[in-house]
C-alpha cells in the first residue's frame, strides 16, 4: 500500500509540475526536505516564490485533496519555507504558499493559502 501511495504522489507531483510550467512558473526545486517537513514543489513566477503542497486523490473516500492541507500542515510548510529562504538568501522575494489538488483528471490550484 505504501508503494502505491508513493507512485500516486509522484504521478500527482509530475502533473502539478507540468501544469505550473504551462502557467509560466519556473520550478526551482522539488521535494525539498528540512527538519520540520517537506515541500513538494518550490517555483517562482515574476517576483514571488511559491511553496506548493500537492495532494492527489484517486477517489472520493478520503475527501477533497485540498482539505488535507490544514493549519498544522501549513505550519510545517511555513517553517520549511523559512529554512529554504535562509539557506538560499532569498529575503527579497515575496512568498506564497499554494495548494494543488488532483483528483482523476481534475486539477485545482489555490494560490495564497492562509490559516
Amino acid at each position: 500500500m505504501e508503494k502505491y501511495k508513493q507512485i500516486k504522489g509522484s504521478w500527482g507531483e509530475e502533473r502539478a509540475a507540468a501544469y505550473l510550467k504551462e502557467q509560466g512558473y519556473v520550478i526551482r526545486e522539488r521535494n525539498f526536505r528540512g527538519k520540520t517537513g517537506e515541500i513538494d514543489i518550490i517555483a517562482e513566477k515574476e517576483d514571488t516564490l511559491h511553496f506548493i503542497e500537492v495532494k492527489t486523490r484517486t477517489g472520493e473516500d478520503m475527501g477533497e485533496p485540498l482539505e488535507a492541507i490544514d493549519s498544522r500542515k501549513l505550519g510545517h510548510i511555513l517553517r520549511t519555507a523559512e529554512l529554504y529562504i535562509y539557506q538560499n538568501d532569498l529575503y527579497d522575494w515575496y512568498v506564497c504558499i499554494d495548494g494543488i489538488g488532483i483528483t482523476g483528471e481534475e486539477l485545482e490550484h489555490i494560490e495564497g493559502i492562509t490559516f
